[in-house]
């Protein structure tokens, strides 16, 4: 017996034909795959010898972030971008660059720009002819030149040899130089050392450029002021180990504030040190004023004991940890942080 289906059924029909379409066409938010990380390194080891240089590094620096790579010279930084780059290789662990690993250089270096230990180019000549060589032993565009040279703050400059050029314009080109192949990646080795103050700026302008076009940027610099000006991630790196890895602001938030106090005379803030350490806040004196180891809450508690006391307080401020500070906490305090919050 056949049946006729009525107009409703044949709607409904319809109707679950579309939406199981759309279950199948629509993208599942959960299933969206997680970018792979820039750099991904797995007990990175490098042995000189009977001594470390690098000792057991493993971390994971996130696309499309500045990331800053910072610790006291002798750290194993420089050592470590040698291996990202596959100028030595690690003697022990594993390195990936742009999901490729470092055994296979070819696959990623392409894709990477760097600026190491500082440029080197030909001082008789322009920078404009500087760049078209380095275009030409590259295989990159020629047109790639006026445009870089522009964007690094050297246009109108182009011409002049690179023998005239100030330590800053040569680090500017150094730069221009590591993005003609148009990276993914940019890797910086201390592009701050040396600069005057205006030198810096101009650098730090140009990383911000390249932030917001979505290159990925590792910055290696033992500056940990300047690098908390730029960064967004973070790692740490000391005597070859890392001490902590992830957000810059998640460290220096986790890290305690500090109340900056000062009275009318110095002496009476010994009496203000008594009235913390009551309260199991820690202190020490620094440039005539007494640093509170305690959050910004505490000010006015603070404020009001000290007055019983007969301490008038002519100064009460809150300060945020420095970068700095964090990192000498870590090295000196313990035994390092890893996994700070994405």
């Amino acid at each position: 017996m056949s049946v006729t289906p009525t107009r409703q059924a044949g709607a409904d029909v319809l109707a679950s034909a579309e939406a199981a379409v759309a279950r199948t066409a629509a993208p599942d938010p959960a299933a969206t795959p997680t970018p792979a990380p820039a750099i991904r390194t797995r007990n990175m080891t490098k042995t000189y010898g009977t001594r470390n240089a690098v000792d057991g590094v493993s971390m994971e620096i996130p696309s499309g972030v500045v990331a800053g790579f910072v610790g006291p010279n002798g750290a194993g930084k420089t050592t470590t971008i040698r291996m990202l780059l596959a100028l030595i290789h690690p003697t022990t662990g594993s390195v990936e660059v742009l999901g490729a690993s470092s055994d296979r250089p070819a696959d990623y270096l392409p894709h990477v720009g760097a600026l190491i230990e500082g440029p080197a180019f030909y001082p008789g000549l322009s920078a404009r002819r500087n760049l078209e060589i380095l275009a030409t032993l590259g295989g990159f565009a020629a047109a790639r030149v006026a445009p870089l040279l522009a964007q690094v703050g050297l246009g109108g400059r182009e011409g002049d040899l690179v023998k005239t050029y100030s330590l800053g314009m040569k680090q500017r080109l150094g730069i221009a130089a590591a993005l003609l192949p148009q990276p993914a990646l940019l890797i910086l080795d201390e592009p701050t050392n040396g600069l005057d103050p205006a030198g810096i700026l101009e650098i730090r302008h140009l990383i911000g450029q390249l932030r917001e076009q979505g290159m990925t940027i590792l910055i290696s610099s033992h500056l940990l002021a300047e690098v908390e000006q730029i960064a967004d991630w973070i790692v740490l790196l000391n005597k070859g180990r890392v001490v902590y890895q992830g957000r810059l602001d998640a460290l220096l938030a986790r890290q305690q504030s500090v109340l900056v106090v000062a009275a009318s005379e110095t002496h009476d803030l010994a009496v203000v040190a008594a009235v913390a350490r009551r309260r199991h806040y820690d202190s020490e004196m620094a440039d005539g004023r007494l640093r509170v180891l305690a959050p910004a809450d505490f000010a006015r508690d603070l404020n009001q004991e000290a007055m019983e006391a007969g301490v008038v307080l002519t100064q009460i401020y809150s300060e945020r940890t420095s970068l700095e500070e964090t990192f000498f906490f870590l090295t000196e305090g313990t035994a390092g942080i890893e996994g700070g919050a994405a």
